[in-house]
């Protein structure tokens, strides 16, 4: 599925008019896909992954249409009255030590491609350009990341 990676970007790049929305979008797709829970084979795996991103797409303009509907008082209103639970804050922190974890088996390339793009926010183009490879070579690091802490995340789940 790696390989309509950058066609996918150029695509909805093309769509909306923003290359930094569309990889996050793509990001976003290829975990998705990457974390459905049918175990069943996907039959036309591209097709499957535009449809995962377009869906992407379509939610976050519907949210953002929501968003610029509501005053302000809703929304601050909501998060006075949003506090997580202790368990759901212990989760979020075992999930955290998870990703640590995983994060810290990969090859130092490739966990630094992830966090640059993920924490600091750098686009691929900027990676590559830090760190003196390809952008190519930055894109599968990154999936490659994704990959690895999705399984590694499961294995744990499950144990």
């Amino acid at each position: 599925m790696e390989n309509y990676y950058r066609e996918l970007v150029g695509f909805l790049s093309a769509r909306l008019g923003n290359a930094q929305a569309a990889e996050d979008v793509v990001h976003d797709a290829y975990v998705r896909v990457l974390e459905r829970s049918s175990g069943e084979p996907i039959e036309q795996p591209r097709a499957f992954l535009y449809r995962t991103a377009l869906n992407l797409v379509i939610d976050g303009h519907r949210r953002s249409t929501l968003r610029q509907s509501e005053p302000l008082e809703v929304l601050d209103g909501e998060e006075r009255f949003f506090s997580p639970s202790p368990q759901v804050l212990m989760d979020q922190s075992q999930r955290l030590d998870m990703i640590q974890k995983a994060l810290a088996e990969l090859p130092a390339p490739c966990r630094e491609c992830f966090l640059l793009r993920k924490l600091e926010g750098l686009s691929h183009l900027e990676i590559a350009e830090r760190l003196g490879v390809s952008r190519s070579v930055v894109e599968k690091h990154i999936v490659n990341a994704m990959k690895h802490c999705r399984i590694r995340i499961r294995q744990w789940d499950n144990a």
